[in-house]
């Protein structure tokens, strides 16, 4: 049960990963820029995702430190295109 114990310094950092992998995929997908809020949201939603897709293809991640930060950043940016991907796939624009 550990997991459910909240760290502060933890989120913050959730929120900077999500931030730079929604702006990261925004730009790889070539969408119109969005308030940071959104950049986070899609970030943190693109986090769920590719760590979902990971899984099903067996990625190990790394114990911790700065390797684990880049597996997640990575992982949260392919989640945050597939978000827009099938966004715009639902929307019916390209």
């Amino acid at each position: 049960m550990e997991f459910l114990t909240l760290n502060p310094i933890i989120c913050v950092g959730w929120i900077i990963v999500g931030a730079i992998a929604g702006a990261l995929a925004r730009q790889i997908m070539r969408s119109q820029d969005q308030p940071f809020i959104n950049d986070v949201i899609l970030g943190l939603i693109g986090s769920v995702v590719g760590g979902f897709v990971a899984g099903l293809l067996g990625f190990a991640r790394p114990d911790g430190g700065l390797d684990r930060v880049i597996i997640n950043l990575i992982i949260s940016v392919i989640g945050a295109v597939i978000v827009i991907y099938i966004g715009r796939l639902v929307r019916g624009r390209r």
